[in-house]
């Protein structure tokens, strides 16, 4: 039995759909379905029921589905020990984010927070968008901070994780500027353009494949090098060897300095929103302070099962 096939597990009993859970546990589709099938037969019961839409749990599955989580957060404690990391009761709240905006965004928005509430002790596990989203459902962090974006499904389509926005963002095309401060590399002027780009499967190269599919730019665009980390882009792209589509915020100094320019027309970027989200059951006290301040007009999540 891997901790895998109990994440697995534990996100299909949340989202109650094979390929929204997949595209969270970023694998495909057949691979996550061998996986249940696998826990299925590890434990000896089946746990899914299959002719339901959307596919529910069984009532081996319910019961399981505490045992499940239980374990995931015994293994986490325990490690978390062994690694010297467990703070006092209260003490330290676990926020995962991903890498961006770990990056351009978390600094700014915890000196905010603690302007506002007071000292704010906080733990940032970095990760890409779907392990971020893993650790939110096993219980690995209290708090999650990701891109929502209209174009691509996210945890906010699910409905059982309260979530607020906290800031605007968008996904803007940028280059190296040329001698004359304009972009070296621009969609505006139908030329091929060498392209710097994320992998397919994070979220973020989805929001641009979203913005390449519906203004017609594959075409300009030729493949230089893919990475699934926008700091990686837009070190490439400050260097001259390409385009790369780059959250603003994370680009922001740079364009100010003059050192990066947009490098296409408003209607070549993308929405995107900062939101904060948690779980569904109530919290320690520093987690409900963290979420009063942030989310003012929600309502306190109810201790009954979702």
């Amino acid at each position: 039995m891997e901790m895998n096939w109990l994440e697995d597990f534990l996100t299909l009993a949340v989202t109650r759909n094979f390929s929204r859970a997949a595209e969270l546990r970023n694998v495909t589709q057949p691979a996550f379905s061998r996986r249940i099938r696998n826990l299925e037969y590890w434990v000896g019961a089946v746990l899914i029921d299959r002719s339901l839409f959307p596919v529910g749990l069984t009532q081996a599955g319910e019961s399981f589905r505490k045992t499940a989580q239980e374990a995931l957060d015994t293994l986490r404690v325990g490690r978390e020990e062994a690694q010297g990391l467990v703070p006092r009761a209260g003490e330290v709240v676990s926020i995962a984010a991903s890498h961006t905006i770990a990056v351009s965004f978390f600094g700014d928005w915890h000196a905010g927070l603690q302007s506002r509430i007071g000292p704010v002790r906080a733990r940032v596990i970095a990760d890409h968008v779907a392990g971020c989203v893993e650790a939110l459902i096993s219980g690995s962090c209290e708090l999650m901070l990701s891109y929502s974006s209209p174009a691509v499904p996210s945890l906010s389509e699910i409905g059982r994780y309260p979530s607020t926005p906290l800031a605007r963002d968008r996904l803007i095309p940028v280059s190296a500027p040329d001698g004359n401060g304009r972009a070296l590399h621009d969609l505006r002027h139908g030329h091929t353009l060498p392209y710097l780009c994320y992998s397919s499967n994070s979220y973020l190269g989805r929001v641009a494949a979203e913005v390449i599919e519906r203004e017609d730019l594959a075409k300009q665009l030729e493949f230089s090098y893919e990475c699934s980390m926008s700091d990686v882009l837009k070190r490439g792209a400050l260097a001259g060897a390409g385009i790369a589509w780059i959250p603003e915020l994370a680009v922001r100094d740079e364009l100010a300095a003059g050192l990066l320019v947009q490098a296409g027309a408003d209607r070549h970027t993308a929405p995107l929103t900062i939101t904060l989200f948690r779980q569904s059951m109530p919290a320690c006290s520093e987690v409900e302070r963290i979420w009063a301040a942030c989310a003012p007009d929600a309502v306190a999540p109810d201790a009954s099962p979702a």
